[in-house]
């Protein structure tokens, strides 16, 4: 597998997510173990300091999960915030984990549940929380 691209998160989401994973038993969901993985290797930027191409959490997101030819808006959100209608993501699904801290144009294989993997290409960050100014979403 080909080496994965540099991921960014604030210290926000980084905290967050660390206790999120913490009040979660080890086998509450699927490719626990590669999110934890993802966080470890993460630089941690202040939410000021957080360039406006990289998806954090509450980031809306144009991204295409190759060898789709269609691409997809969805937010990436906290298990609490799915909307049972569509136009989120979780950030405990392969697909939303994957997206978390990458940035435009960057694309990353990540292991999808039952086996085999999910190419996603970010296109474009549409709305960032902090580029918005709301870095303690």
């Amino acid at each position: 597998m080909k080496q994965r691209p540099k991921i960014l998160i604030s210290a926000v989401d980084m905290e967050r997510l660390e206790q999120l994973l913490a009040t979660l038993p080890d086998n509450a969901f699927p490719g626990r173990a590669e999110l934890e993985a993802e966080l470890y290797r993460a630089d941690v930027v202040d939410p000021a300091d957080m360039p406006a191409s990289v998806v954090t959490m509450n980031s809306q997101v144009r991204f295409r999960v190759e060898p789709s030819a269609e691409a997809f808006c969805l937010t990436l959100v906290y298990p609490k915030d799915v909307e049972p209608g569509g136009g989120t993501i979780s950030v405990l699904a392969p697909v939303g984990s994957a997206l978390l801290g990458l940035s435009e144009q960057d694309e990353i294989e990540w292991p999808k549940p039952g086996g085999g993997t999910l190419r996603v290409r970010i296109e474009e960050v549409i709305h960032q929380p902090e580029r918005a100014g709301g870095g303690r979403t």
